[in-house]
């Protein structure tokens, strides 16, 4: 088991499950309830929510907040400066900690630097969702979407390239890097793992 590595400027408050292996970096606060897994990177000046959930492997870039209601599941990268948000109305004189609406990021998938994730979204396993995107909707698994707001472009692989298929219609797809194969009926893709996996 790794030790947990915690810079002394973070603060980590009592309560708080850090798996094995996770490095905090400065400035970074932990909240209580928060529940985060193991071998996780808190980047410089990072906030984590009471209930946020984060799983193995968790990669949050510098100047990220996780707030309340947000679960990321394992292998989620989060790109630099990157929002999030737990309210649709928000207003200064109007309590709505009651309402806010649950995010999720699904495995693997990625976060580009500046984007904004809007609350009661879900972003799919593997997607990819470009820097400086808002999304407002819910991503699909692998899709690839840019843009104010995102709109879908293309496809991604679990080893982050993109796939040589349209965003409608049918194929296939074969990575060169672990043999993975990806299938295009209609709207959405399914992945045949590969025998030399990631």
């Amino acid at each position: 088991m790794a030790a947990v590595s915690i810079h002394p400027s973070a603060i980590v408050d009592e309560g708080a499950v850090l798996g094995d292996g996770c490095r905090v970096w400065h400035f970074v606060h932990v909240s209580a309830g928060a529940r985060i897994g193991e071998r996780c990177s808190l980047g410089q000046g990072v906030f984590v929510g009471n209930d946020v959930r984060i799983g193995d492997n968790v990669k949050i870039q510098n100047n990220v907040s996780v707030y309340d209601a947000v679960t990321l599941e394992d292998d989620v990268f989060c790109g630099p400066s990157m929002v999030f948000t737990n309210v649709r109305n928000p207003r200064s004189a109007v309590a709505r900690k009651s309402e806010y609406r649950p995010t999720r990021v699904k495995r693997g998938a990625t976060l580009g630097a500046n984007c904004t994730i809007v609350c009661g979204t879900t972003i799919g396993a593997h997607a990819f969702v470009g820097a400086g995107a808002l999304v407002n909707h819910d991503v699909a698994d692998f899709a690839l979407v840019v843009g104010v707001p995102a709109r879908q472009v293309g496809w991604m692989s679990r080893y982050g390239e993109r796939l040589a298929l349209p965003v409608r219609g049918e194929g296939e797809w074969l990575c060169p890097h672990t043999g993975d194969r990806y299938v295009l009926r209609g709207s959405a893709v399914t992945l045949e793992p590969g025998a030399r996996g990631l």
